[in-house]
Parts: structure tokens; C-alpha cells; sequence
């Protein structure tokens, strides 16, 4: 729904039984009206755009969008009859903006709400790739609007990610990443675990294909073992609930190759060293009346069977998470000594679960996301503010996404929402922007007894804390590393700002009455040469160090007066040379040189400037690779870096694009994992092909040997991937090797 500068070739078209499956949609979401409506004003333009082939700005046919995304948010998120008029008047319109105003005036103001959301989104600039841009700002901005603007636009993405092996490779990963880093942790917060694992899965499979398909393959070759594991672990159990007379369903989930990649990496363990691969979920049939008590008497009886874990115990019934999120999770002790997560549900839960919010709303009986209001206010509270720049506002707002929640209470009994590890500073800031700002300490209350605390104290569920203030007490710079949440980080730099604004203002008007004084003209550029020999990151930082008293101002003018003096002396002194003399040093001749067999172009076609391959992923020649502004230079990663999704989504702004110019010649170190059978001779094979390689240096080599599987390291140098691959499918055909990889 957002431009693009790269399209892909034609989706492969909407088949009959999605049709089918779309026209019943139709008939049980909207009324014989609406549907009429949709006869009249939608029908003809998407029939007539399916005629036609008209596509979007993605290369993919309109009728195809418009069709698959409904059935999204139809089947799977559970929206009803406005959202789906939306979709359909949004996609006509597109492809017919001229009919807009009469078709619009025919349908409900809650409807067009939507699609103008749709449309913000739709005309953003697309030539900014980067996520902390503007476009983005905006994006956010229209997505507080209506909270099915949201739901809608994870649908589209969803539908994208889904089709995205049809398109451009450049563009398909600059979308996995904008899913990645915006559109799944919105659908984790509105409460889509099913979509919201599809799009991790999706993200990993068009960002590391090596990784996917191995888990991929590993979770399908240990599916027979694993699911005789689940029979034999869920008998004992089903037996006990059929004498209680409870009506459930019982089975076991396999964890999503998203997750069991993050687990590999993070503890640096082999796939099958991860015991809880699956987990076991019990969905209850129950009446509201009886959910609660119904889930505990499960666990009871789990619990009674199998040894739990009381570490890994989390209670959702009690208090569900904000996204509406219920259910009671345990960690028991099976058979062969295996932990085993177990997952007791009721089909309401279930519902609310897999589809989030839209489910949500269809139980309580309301149309409105009352219980997200307080994450909207906030978030529009965040990016309104112009104080902040956009970085700070997307950072802000990712990390509130994913933290868990604490409920702290105020001493009349106010309770009051925080992310889990917030301290009493971000108690106060919840409370009210002045009670933060003048805070100097807590009041931690348990029983009969008191006890004071100070306002970087971590917090605790269930605490009560009276907040003690001073009409004295100012926001502090080292505040902010003592709050968590992004409104009472707002707040301390709106006050920091404020304060730093009025005391840059009286430095520049004391400096300007001393110059004054001195009878001197002051002069910017002078200044400004002077502010960065003086060692001055910023021009703001030279007036702050003026206005607390750290730099003297009659030192700054005595600087001043001696550097303007030496320039006008080197002014006076300057030869003009003419065009026709001008002689190029032999310094800057290597450096044009140096341009012109650059084999790495940097950004619009830049040349010539200096980088360094990051060690973390060691880029060769042919990888598909960016550029990251770090404090040492530019570093280039390959895309597919263990780092990438973080410099991302943390420092979108300093990543920029960088692509091989086609001229090869340098060599490259690369490091080979290879395991196979010992066998005296799988050594010389392989040292043998890579001695017979052309261009290709073995410089080290490191084997192990252990109960009949050797495994090592080899350190080759070559030009390009193109060789690279060559070697590696030779290596592969020596008899007794299981594996080769490329090493980060």
C-alpha cells in the first residue's frame, strides 16, 4: 500500500476456491444494502481492472489485493462488514481516483475513515528507504487514527510477505526488514501470534534461506520421533480429563522456525540439543462462568501427573495481558526427562489468541479498542512531540511493544500500567508530567510498614508507592537512564531541551554584548572555525559550556581576534594561480585512480570512499551487501548478517545502500565449517581441490576428531562468491563429507 522503486513480475492469480471463499465472506459479513453498494460502485472497476491486468504500484493485479486481503482479515482476523467496504472502496479507488467523490458520498463516515487512513499510507514518499525517516512518522501517525487501519495494512503485508518469492530480490528484502522492524511487533502487541510467527518465518526464509531450510529440514526428519513423544506424553493426561466430564481438545504445537533459530543462536547449541521444541495446548469448551476455574482444575491435574517447574509458571487468567491475551502456561517434567510446556485455554481464549484484538472485541460486545487507548494516547503523545527527533520517537515506540507489564498502585488504590523494570520515576511521570518532573524520591508501602526509596528503585508487581516531590527538583540529563518508559523519556528531554534552549539563548546574547564591548564585528564563518578548533562536537555543546561557566567568554574573543587575524595575514599573503596552471599532485591523481577501479560503489553512485569489511559477517565480492555509518567509518555487511535486523531496526537512519561495481580483483578471506566422516584421507582430498582451484590460497587449517566425525575449520582466500561456490560444491563431492558452510 506504500510506493515502491522496484516492482516484481505479476502475481499468479486468484483461484476459483479463493473466489468462492471471498463471495461467501461477502454474504455473511454484510447486509443486502452493502452489497448492493458494492454491485454499483466496486464490482465494475475490480472486474473490469481483473480484464485488464491493471496492477498496483507492487506490479501485483488490483482484483488480486483486494481480494486476498479481505479474506485475511476475514478468516484471520476476524473483521467484519466495515473493514471489508473499506478494502474494496480503497482498491477502486486507486485505480479510478476520478470517480472518488461521487462513489464516496455512498457509504457510512466510519468506512471512509478508513480508506483515507489507507490512502495517508499509500501516499507516502517511497524514495526513503530508511524506517526513521518522515514517511514513517506519518505512517505512524495515520495508524492512530483507527486501530483497523492497522489491522489492515499487517493483512496487506501479510499478503506480500506471502507473494513476495514472485518479486524483485532488492525488494523483497527491504520489505521483509519494514515487516521485521514496523508491522510485526504490531501485530505481537494487537495480539496475532499466528500472523505474527508467519511473518518472522517469512522474514528469516527471504533474509537467511540457509537457516530456514535447515530448521525446516531438521523439524521435518524428527516429526515421527516427536510426535510419538507428544502420544505418549498427552495419554496419561487425556485419560485423567475424560473422568472429569470436561469438554476439551488436546495437541501438540510445534514452535515456529523464527523462534527456534533465535534459540540456536542465542545459546549457541545444535538443533538437537532443544528440548522444548513443542508445546502442549488444552483448549477447554467452557462457559464464561466457569473458565477460570475449569483451566485450574486442568493444571491440577497436569500437575499431579507431571512435575512442574514453579519458575516457568504464568498466570494470564488473573491478569491478561493489555492485548486481551488469557491463558495459563506451565512447564512440567515428562517423559525421558524432558521439559514440556503445557498451554490451558478455553475456546474464547483460544479465539482472542490466535486472531488478537478483532476477537477481542466480538467477546466484550463493543466496537471501540478501549482497552488499547491508553497505548494509543501515548504513542500519538509521543510522536506529536516536535522536541524529539524521529529516531527517538520509532525507538521509543518499539521498545514500549514488547515489554511486559506490572501493575503498581498508588496509596488511594489508583492503578496505574508499567513495562516490566520500570522504577519510581516512571511511576511518577504515569501519574502526571509535573509529579515527575519535581520527583525526588518514593514511599514504598507494605502493610503497617514504610520505607524510602529512591527514584531509580525497579519497581515490582503489585507495589504501592506514594510519590514524594520538591517544588525545587528539576529534570536531570542522568534521569534518563534511570526511567523505561518513552513517555517519562519524552518528558525529561522536553525539560532538558527547554532548559538547554534558554541557556544557549543567554550565551549567545552574552557573547554577542562582550564583542560589542570589544568593538569587534562579528563574523559566523569565523566563529563557527573557531567552535570546531576549540574541539566542539556542536555548536549548541560551545554555548552550554559558555552559559555554565566551563569556557570563559573573554577566552573565546581572544581566540577569536587571533584567528581572524591569521586568516587575514594568509589572505593577504595567497598567490592567485589560474586554471591553465593548475597541476594535479600525484596525491590526488592515485586518489582519481583509486575511483576508477573502486570494486565497491557507495550509496547514488559514490566512489572512492574510504570502508571497511565488517568482520562480523566478512563480505566478499558477489554478496548482497549494505553500508553502515559506524564511529570507526563505514563498515559493509553482507544482508544476511547476524547483526543486520538490529542495525536496522535500531539505526535505520545510518544504514545506506552499497552494491559491487562489477570490477573484481582483490582477495577476500573466507572460513569454511566442515564435518564429515574421519577418514585418513578426507583431509588430502580436500586440500588437493583447493590446491587445483584457480585463485583460490588455502591459508589455514584447523581439524578435530572425535568418536568417528572429524569437524574443522578451513581458511581460504579467494576473489569473489562465484569462485567461492565452485569450491564449495567440489569440497562437497569428496566422499565422507556431510556438510560445508560458510562461517560468519
Amino acid at each position: 500500500m506504500a510506493q515502491v522503486e522496484a516492482k516484481g513480475k505479476r502475481s499468479e492469480g486468484i483461484s476459483l476456491t479463493q473466489y468462492r471463499q471471498f463471495f461467501l465472506a461477502l454474504k455473511n459479513n454484510l447486509s443486502p444494502e452493502e452489497i448492493e453498494k458494492l454491485k454499483k460502485y466496486v464490482y465494475p472497476v475490480i472486474k473490469k481492472d481483473a480484464k485488464t491486468g491493471v496492477t498496483d504500484e507492487y506490479g501485483f493485479n488490483i482484483s488480486d489485493v483486494s481480494v486476498n486481503t479481505t479474506l485475511i482479515v476475514v478468516n484471520e482476523m476476524g473483521l467484519k462488514n466495515t473493514s471489508i467496504l473499506a478494502i474494496m472502496l480503497y482498491f477502486s479507488i486507486i485505480s479510478n481516483p476520478d470517480k472518488e467523490a461521487e462513489v464516496c458520498k455512498h457509504f457510512d463516515p466510519d468506512v471512509m475513515t478508513i480508506v483515507n487512513g489507507l490512502k495517508k499510507v499509500r501516499n507516502l514518499d517511497s524514495n526513503q528507504p530508511t524506517l526513521g525517516s518522515d514517511n514513517y512518522l506519518r505512517l505512524l501517525l495515520s495508524f492512530a487514527e483507527d486501530m483497523r487501519v492497522i489491522l489492515i495494512m499487517i493483512a496487506n503485508r501479510l499478503f506480500l510477505m506471502r507473494s513476495a518469492k514472485q518479486l524483485d530480490e532488492k525488494f523483497r528484502l527491504r520489505l521483509a526488514l519494514e515487516v521485521s522492524y514496523l508491522y510485526t511487533p504490531l501485530a505481537h502487541k494487537l495480539g496475532l501470534y499466528k500472523v505474527k510467527s508467519e511473518l518472522e518465518d517469512l522474514y528469516l526464509k527471504y533474509t537467511d534461506r540457509e537457516s530456514y531450510d535447515y530448521i525446516s529440514r531438521k523439524i521435518n526428519e524428527s516429526k515421527e520421533s516427536r510426535d510419538k513423544y507428544i502420544a505418549e506424553f498427552i495419554a496419561p493426561i487425556d485419560k485423567m480429563l475424560k473422568n472429569t466430564g470436561l469438554k476439551y481438545d488436546i495437541k501438540g504445537r510445534t514452535k515456529s522456525i523464527f523462534s527456534i533459530n533465535n534459540k540456536l543462536k542465542k545459546q549457541k547449541i545444535d538443533f538437537e540439543s532443544i528440548y522444548d521444541l513443542f508445546a502442549i495446548r488444552i483448549v477447554l469448551d467452557s462457559s464464561m462462568e466457569k473458565e477460570k476455574s475449569e483451566c485450574w482444575q486442568v493444571y491440577s491435574i497436569v500437575t499431579d501427573l507431571y512435575q512442574p517447574n514453579p519458575k516457568r509458571m504464568k498466570d494470564w487468567l488473573s491478569i491478561p495481558k493489555t492485548n486481551g491475551y488469557e491463558s495459563l502456561h506451565t512447564t512440567v517434567m515428562g517423559q525421558d526427562s524432558r521439559w514440556v510446556e503445557v498451554q490451558i485455554r478455553t475456546k474464547r481464549m483460544d479465539e482472542i489468541a490466535e486472531r488478537g484484538l478483532a476477537a477481542h472485541w466480538k467477546y466484550k460486545g463493543v466496537k471501540s479498542q478501549s482497552n488499547l487507548d491508553d497505548w494509543l494516547t501515548n504513542l500519538r503523545e509521543t510522536l506529536e512531540n516536535r522536541n524529539l527527533n524521529v529516531t527517538e520517537k520509532l525507538e521509543d515506540f518499539k521498545l514500549d511493544l514488547y515489554d511486559e507489564e506490572i501493575y503498581v498502585f498508588t496509596p488511594k488504590g489508583d492503578l496505574h500500567k508499567l513495562p516490566k523494570g520500570a522504577t519510581v520515576l516512571d511511576f511518577a511521570f504515569s501519574i502526571h508530567s509535573k509529579v515527575g518532573s519535581t520527583c525526588t524520591s518514593g514511599k514504598l508501602i507494605k502493610g503497617d510498614k514504610t520505607k524510602i526509596v529512591s527514584i531509580r528503585h525497579r519497581l515490582n508487581n503489585g507495589d504501592v508507592i506514594e510519590i514524594i516531590t520538591s517544588p525545587n527538583q528539576t529534570p536531570k540529563r542522568d534521569w534518563l537512564n534511570s526511567v523505561t518508559t518513552s513517555k517519562a523519556r519524552n518528558k525529561i528531554r522536553q525539560s532538558l531541551k527547554e532548559e538547554a534552549n534558554k541557556q544557549v539563548d543567554y550565551a549567545k546574547e552574552l557573547l554577542k554584548r562582550r564583542f560589542k564591548n570589544r568593538k569587534i564585528e562579528e563574523d559566523e564563518g569565523v566563529l563557527m572555525r573557531l567552535i570546531k578548533k576549540m574541539g566542539y562536537k556542536t555548536v549548541t555543546d560551545f554555548y552550554q559550556a559558555i552559559a555554565d561557566e566551563s569556557l570563559d567568554v573573554n577566552h573565546v574573543i581572544d581566540g577569536y581576534a587571533e584567528l581572524e587575524k591569521k586568516e587575514a595575514d594568509v589572505r593577504d599573503k595567497h598567490d592567485v594561480v589560474s586554471a591553465e596552471e593548475f597541476v594535479m599532485h600525484p596525491a590526488e591523481q592515485t586518489d582519481m585512480a583509486a575511483k576508477a577501479t573502486d570494486e565497491l560503489i557507495i550509496d547514488k553512485d559514490l566512489t572512492g570512499i574510504d570502508y571497511q569489511l565488517a568482520k562480523c559477517c566478512n563480505p566478499i565480492y558477489g554478496d548482497e551487501i549494505f553500508g553502515f555509518v559506524s564511529s570507526h567509518g563505514i563498515k559493509i555487511h553482507r544482508s544476511n548478517c547476524p547483526n543486520a535486523h538490529d542495525m536496522f531496526s535500531r539505526f535505520a537512519y545510518r544504514v545506506i545502500p552499497a552494491r559491487w561495481s562489477g570490477k573484481f580483483g582483490s582477495a577476500y578471506t573466507v572460513t569454511l565449517r566442515v564435518v564429515g566422516q574421519d577418514d585418513i584421507g578426507i583431509v588430502t582430498n580436500l586440500t588437493s581441490i583447493i590446491s587445483k582451484e584457480n585463485g583460490v590460497l588455502l591459508r589455514s587449517i584447523n581439524i578435530e576428531s572425535n568418536d568417528g566425525i572429524f569437524q574443522g575449520n578451513l581458511s581460504v582466500t579467494l576473489n569473489n562468491t562465484q569462485v567461492l561456490d565452485g569450491l564449495m560444491k567440489k569440497m562437497k563431492t569428496v566422499k565422507g563429507v556431510k556438510q560445508i558452510t560458510r562461517l560468519m
